[in-house]
């Protein structure tokens, strides 16, 4: 009797035990979850994490969608066009949050201070295009928001890398410093130079063997910037399907600046173009080097048409 009342007192006073948080049901989620708690508890070392809220009912927020490249495919076009669209908030500058490590380490209530503030029915956007061709970008972008939308922008490799060298060239002469020529870049003892970093931005495959690791095929969309170049609405149009946007952006925002070679935008009667440092003329280059390029990214073409499954009409 004795032995029967005290297991029943200790029944009563045991106390009862309660999960302190959700079960993990798998290692990968478990993992997922350690990534984006460090990095919220880096933040929070910081600043409050919060969002910045303005007196109109306006607030600044973490992106829902990020230009992530590629860079000199178009990203700012696609940004000031995409910007046609009321729902569309844009980062006037590109933030490079996840890949400088100053900026990293800044912490997410940096990062929410340098979005535009926008109204509950809009879509916050950043564009950087440096995040595509950064090892470490997609992990700290999927530990920030699993669900992120991305949108990435390409051309035709071989007339990226030119693309890329006139920038760099003009920069430099903007600042009257020499510059090399590009056959001195592209030409390494007779042959094509394959450890110019402009060729490497242009291996379009391997950089996105890196996102797909962390976002699905589905979580990407890309957009033919060759296309955008000669036919913007038709690219757009699927930009804003992508994004569930409402088709509010049409053919008669764009028009064709006969002067400067290229589309050019009109909203609410009011037009504007692309920055003068956009479509600038390529260097001449010989025919011969110009094959030699084409030739070296025919199989690494491949391999990306057939890891996105579609294709380009690249060289």
């Amino acid at each position: 009797m004795a032995t029967f009342l005290l297991g029943a007192v200790l029944l009563i006073v045991q106390p009862q035990i309660v999960p302190s948080r959700p079960a993990i049901n798998s290692k990968a989620e478990a993992s997922s979850q350690s990534v984006q708690s460090e990095l919220l508890k880096k933040t929070s070392q910081k600043n409050d994490f919060k969002e910045n809220i303005h007196s109109n009912g306006s607030c600044q927020h973490l992106p829902q969608t990020i230009i992530i490249g590629v860079r000199k495919g178009g990203t700012r076009a696609l940004l000031e066009m995409l910007s046609l669209h009321p729902d569309i908030a844009a980062a006037e500058s590109e933030v490079h949050f996840f890949d400088w490590e100053d900026h990293y380490r800044n912490g997410l209530q940096w990062y929410i201070n340098q979005m535009p503030f926008s109204y509950p029915h809009q879509i916050t956007v950043e564009k950087t295009p440096a995040y595509f061709t950064s090892p470490k970008v997609p992990e700290r972008v999927y530990s920030m928001n699993q669900s992120m939308r991305l949108l990435l922008i390409l051309r035709d490799p071989s007339e990226r890398v030119l693309s890329d060298y006139t920038q760099v060239f003009y920069n430099h002469m903007q600042k009257h410093k020499p510059y090399p020529s590009i056959e001195q870049f592209l030409i390494k003892d007779g042959e094509l130079n394959v450890d110019y970093k402009a060729i490497n931005r242009s291996l379009y495959y391997i950089h996105m063997q890196n996102w797909l690791k962390y976002f699905p095929l589905d979580r990407i969309h890309i957009v033919d910037g060759d296309k955008l170049i000669k036919n913007p609405f038709p690219e757009i149009e699927k930009v804003e399907k992508f994004l569930k946007l409402s088709p509010q952006i049409n053919a008669s925002n764009f028009y064709f600046n006969k002067t400067k070679g290229f589309y050019c935008l009109r909203d609410s009667g009011r037009e504007r173009c692309l920055h003068e440092s956009k479509g600038r003329a390529h260097p001449q280059v010989d025919s011969r080097l110009l094959e030699k390029l084409h030739e070296y990214f025919h199989e690494p073409n491949k391999k990306f048409f057939e890891l996105v499954g579609r294709t380009f009409d690249w060289h």
